[in-house]
């Protein structure tokens, strides 16, 4: 694994749809069949981006397990938030620092990648998790479900 990049992330406002799930009960397809028909009626969006963004509750890490439920979010970044389109809301993430990991793959790779960063990288590392939103960016070279599929992991972090 290559070392993260860590940047400085200013405050960031989202907009879109979020169900509340668990590993064991993965409703990402779910969400993301709720939100990609409705995304055309967000206002304002700030790039083509897409935003796959976990917002765990505080303690989730220290009591993991495959049943520990967290809050799932298919978002688009917005200049600011107006007029919300129905059924949508907004997510506003604060400023922070976040290692971020390029990845390759499908979504069958991620959780052995997400086992380097979290079991390997992290515990090796000058830093320790913060508690802010997680999220993928999904940019012009994600391609759903296809091995040359490329996004960025934004994990939160601050020096220990």
């Amino acid at each position: 694994m290559k070392e993260p990049k860590i940047e400085k992330l200013q405050k960031m406002q989202l907009v879109g749809k979020h169900i509340t799930m668990s590993l064991s009960n993965n409703r990402t397809a779910e969400l993301w069949g709720a939100f990609m028909p409705m995304r055309a009626s967000v206002l304002n969006r700030a790039n083509d981006n897409y935003y796959s963004v976990e917002v765990y509750p505080e303690g989730y890490f220290e009591h993991f397990g495959p049943n520990t439920e967290f809050e799932k979010w298919a978002a688009v970044k917005v200049e600011e938030v107006t007029n919300l389109p129905e059924a949508m809301e907004s997510l506003t993430v604060p400023e922070g620092l976040y290692a971020v990991f390029p990845f390759k793959g499908t979504p069958a790779n991620v959780p052995q990648f997400m086992q380097q960063i979290f079991g390997v990288w992290l515990p090796h590392s000058k830093y320790q998790l913060d508690n802010r939103p997680h999220f993928a960016l999904m940019g012009e070279k994600y391609k759903n479900n296809d091995p040359e599929s490329e996004e960025d992991f934004w994990v939160p972090v601050r020096l220990k």
